[in-house]
C-alpha cells in the first residue's frame, strides 16, 4: 500500500506547484510589455481647399499655412503730353506668405515682397494670444490706423488704393496690443512704434522717441436685428509722436496719386540748398466707418495729419487733409470689407458663376497752404489732388480676379510756369491670383 501511494503522492504535490507558475506565465502574455505605448502617435491633417492649403497635428495645437500673392499690372496713361507718367507692365506685388501656430496659442507670419524690382520684407510678426480678447503682437505689421490700408490689397474692389494713403502710416516695428469681443462686435488696438512717415514704411527708428497708435472699431448690430444694419462698422484712430529728421533720412515721404507719380514732396538740397525734416511732433486722426449689405458695399474715411516740420532757420505746424467715399455693388456675390465672395465659383464648362463687383470712388488731397514755397516747390508741388474713379472686377472664385480701372485726378498748382498740373487719367488693368 505504501509503495503505491508515494507516487501519486508526488505527482499531486509537482501538479499543485506548477499550477501557479503557469498561472503567472499566462498573466505575464496577457499584459502588454511596460515600455510598449497605450496608443498609436495620431498622423498630421492635411487640408486643401479653396481656403488655401494647410497642415496640421491632429490637435490643432501646430498649424502651418502656406500661402501666396501674385498680381501683374498694366498702367497706361492717357491723354499725358507732359508725359509725367510711363506706360508700363509690372509685377504689382509677387509674395510669399507663411501663416502658422505654435503650441495653440502662439501665431505668427512672414511676409516677403518681390514685386516691382525689389525685395523687402512687408510682415513678420509672432502674436501671443492667451484670448481672443487680448493678444500681444511684436516684429513688423501695419499701423492700426488708415481703415483702407488695413484692408487687404487682394480685397480691395481698386487696383490702387485713394489718396488718404498719402498721409496714413504704413508698415512699421513695434508692439501692438489688441483684440476683440462679442464675436466681433467690437476691436481694439494700442500700438508703440518707431514712427513712419505720411505714406511711408520704415525699417528702423531714425530719433530716439517712439510713436503711440490707437484705434477702437465697433460693429454694434453683427450677428444681431436688424439683420441689414449688421455689416455697418464705425471706428476712429489716432496717432502721436514725435519725429526728428536727419541729412542722410529726413522722416517726410513724397505723396503719389492715384497712378503712382510723385505729386508732391519736400524740399531737398537739389531745390535750394536747404534741406526740410520732420522736427517736433506729428498728431494724426481719421474717423473711419463701413456699411455691407447684401451686395452693396460703402467705404468712408478722413484723415487729418499735423506735423511740425524745419528749414534752416524757419519751422511751421503744417496741416494736411485727406478723405475719401467709395460705393459697390457685387452682382452674382455678396459685398464684404474680405472682398467680394462669389455665390459659386466660374465653371469654364457651363460659363456660369463667378461674381463681377462695380465701384465707384471719389477722393481728396488738401495739403497745408503754409508749405509753400519754404518748405515744398509750388512749381513742383501740387497744393490739391482731387479724383474721381471707376473700377470693375471680375472674380472667377475667391483666388483669381481680373480686373480694369480708370481714374482722373486734377490738381492745383505744381506745374513749372506756377499754373496746375495737368490732370492725370490713369488706365490700370490687374491679373491676381492668391492661394
Amino acid at each position: 500500500m505504501s509503495t503505491l501511494r508515494a507516487p501519486a503522492l508526488l505527482a499531486a504535490t509537482g501538479l499543485l506547484l506548477a499550477a501557479p507558475r503557469a498561472h503567472a506565465r499566462a498573466e505575464e502574455s496577457a499584459s502588454p510589455p511596460a515600455s510598449a505605448p497605450t496608443t498609436a502617435a495620431r498622423p498630421p491633417i492635411i487640408s486643401i481647399s479653396e481656403e488655401g492649403f494647410t497642415l496640421s497635428s491632429a490637435d490643432k495645437a501646430f498649424v502651418l499655412k502656406p500661402r501666396g500673392q501674385l498680381q501683374g499690372d498694366g498702367r497706361f496713361f492717357l491723354a499725358d503730353t507732359d508725359r509725367t507718367g510711363t506706360n508700363t507692365f509690372l509685377i504689382r506685388r509677387m509674395r510669399p506668405i507663411l501663416d502658422g501656430t505654435l503650441f495653440g496659442f502662439i501665431d505668427f507670419r512672414l511676409m516677403p515682397d518681390f514685386g516691382v524690382g525689389q525685395s523687402i520684407i512687408q510682415d513678420a510678426f509672432i502674436d501671443f494670444r492667451p484670448g481672443e480678447w487680448v493678444r500681444l503682437r511684436a516684429g513688423r505689421f501695419k499701423t492700426p490706423f488708415g481703415l483702407e490700408l488695413l484692408q487687404s490689397d487682394m480685397d480691395n474692389p481698386f487696383i490702387e488704393r485713394s489718396l488718404t494713403v498719402d498721409l496714413v502710416p504704413n508698415r512699421d516695428e513695434g508692439l501692438e496690443l489688441h483684440g476683440e469681443g462679442e464675436g466681433g462686435r467690437w476691436q481694439y488696438s494700442l500700438a508703440v512704434v518707431n514712427g513712419d512717415p505720411d505714406g511711408a514704411s520704415t525699417d528702423a527708428n531714425i530719433d530716439d522717441s517712439f510713436d503711440l497708435a490707437a484705434r477702437v472699431f465697433a460693429l454694434p448690430f453683427k450677428g444681431r436685428a436688424p439683420s441689414f444694419l449688421q455689416g455697418l462698422g464705425l471706428g476712429i484712430a489716432v496717432t502721436r509722436g514725435l519725429q526728428f529728421g536727419t541729412a542722410t533720412n529726413t522722416g517726410l515721404a513724397p505723396f503719389r496719386s492715384t497712378g503712382q507719380q510723385v505729386i508732391f514732396s519736400y524740399l531737398g538740397n537739389a531745390d535750394t540748398g536747404e534741406l526740410v525734416t520732420a522736427h517736433g511732433q506729428h498728431l494724426r486722426l481719421t474717423p473711419q466707418g463701413h456699411f455691407y449689405w447684401g451686395s452693396f458695399g460703402l467705404l468712408a474715411e478722413y484723415v487729418r495729419s499735423s506735423q511740425e516740420v524745419r528749414t534752416a532757420d524757419a519751422r511751421a505746424r503744417l496741416h494736411h487733409h485727406a478723405w475719401q467715399t467709395a460705393v459697390s455693388w457685387v452682382f452674382g456675390g455678396k459685398a464684404s470689407f474680405e472682398g467680394a465672395r462669389p455665390t459659386k465659383p466660374f465653371d469654364p464648362k457651363t460659363l456660369t458663376g463667378g461674381a463681377l463687383e462695380v465701384a465707384a470712388r471719389y477722393h481728396a488731397l488738401d495739403l497745408d497752404d503754409a508749405a509753400f514755397p519754404r518748405f515744398a516747390n509750388p512749381a513742383r508741388s501740387v497744393s490739391e489732388a482731387k479724383g474721381f474713379g471707376v473700377a470693375t472686377t471680375f472674380a472667377l472664385n475667391r483666388r483669381v480676379r481680373f480686373a480694369l480701372n480708370f481714374h482722373r485726378t486734377n490738381y492745383v498748382g505744381g506745374a513749372p510756369d506756377g499754373g496746375d498740373r495737368a490732370p492725370e487719367n490713369a488706365l490700370l488693368s490687374r491679373c491676381q491670383l492668391t492661394f
